[in-house]
């Protein structure tokens, strides 16, 4: 299969077709990961944070969607804060995404895969009381 198909959702045809685009489903993995206590952010491109400046938010961002003829494989690509336990947040992310693009499109995912692209340290946490005395 090839990025740009849509994916046919329904056998029962009666009706017409029920067809989601690899967009929708990069923006539900988006959303879905981001809900994710311990991720701060997922990593995007140049173009995708230009777009952001300008005040767009671009749901799809740091997901990688691709079709096969075994189903969908999904790469999630995440920023998460320092100090959580990077096994149990990328299994969360994995569990979150498969549980909400199953209720929300019937869907069933081959296979979620989280890679970690940093950890971000609170700045806060690095501002020791600088103030004079």
């Amino acid at each position: 299969m090839q990025d740009n198909n849509l994916l046919n959702v329904s056998e029962d045809t009666s009706l017409g077709n029920v067809q989601i685009a690899p967009e929708v489903i990069e923006v539900i993995a988006g959303i879905a990961a981001n809900e994710v206590k311990g991720v701060v952010q997922m990593r995007g491109n140049f173009a995708s944070n230009v777009t952001e400046r300008f005040g767009k938010k671009n749901h799809g961002k740091g997901i990688k969607v691709e079709l096969t003829d075994n189903g969908i494989k999904i790469d999630t690509y995440s920023v998460l804060e320092y100090g959580v336990s990077i096994p149990t947040v990328a299994q969360q992310i994995q569990d979150n995404i498969r549980q909400t693009l199953k209720n929300m499109t019937a869907l069933e995912i081959e296979e979620v895969n989280v890679h970690i692209v940093a950890v971000q340290i609170d700045a806060k946490e690095d501002e020791v009381g600088t103030g004079e005395a």
